[in-house]
């Protein structure tokens, strides 16, 4: 399975959406180590393309789904879920 859909499928099933942010690195647990990288480089590329938003805080980098764009979201995990 992609490392996009299994980024997005994590944040969508606990319903990272909008308001709700998660640390960055949180997406990356549960994650092998040998992925971790790749992984980083995925997130970044979808909040490049806008499917996640990126939110700085004092604490750290927080993130969630976008969401303008949760129905492209649902689309692509519909579409990796057959």
């Amino acid at each position: 399975m992609e490392l996009k859909v299994v980024i997005l499928r994590k944040l969508f099933r606990h319903r990272v959406i909008g308001g709700k942010h998660t640390a960055f690195e949180r997406v990356m647990s549960g994650l092998p180590s040998h992925v971790l990288g790749e992984a980083k480089k995925v997130t970044e590329e979808l909040i490049k393309i806008g499917l996640i938003l990126k939110k700085s805080t004092s604490y750290g980098l927080q993130i969630s789904l976008n969401p303008e764009r949760i129905d492209e979201v649902k689309r692509i995990l519909e579409i990796n879920n057959r």
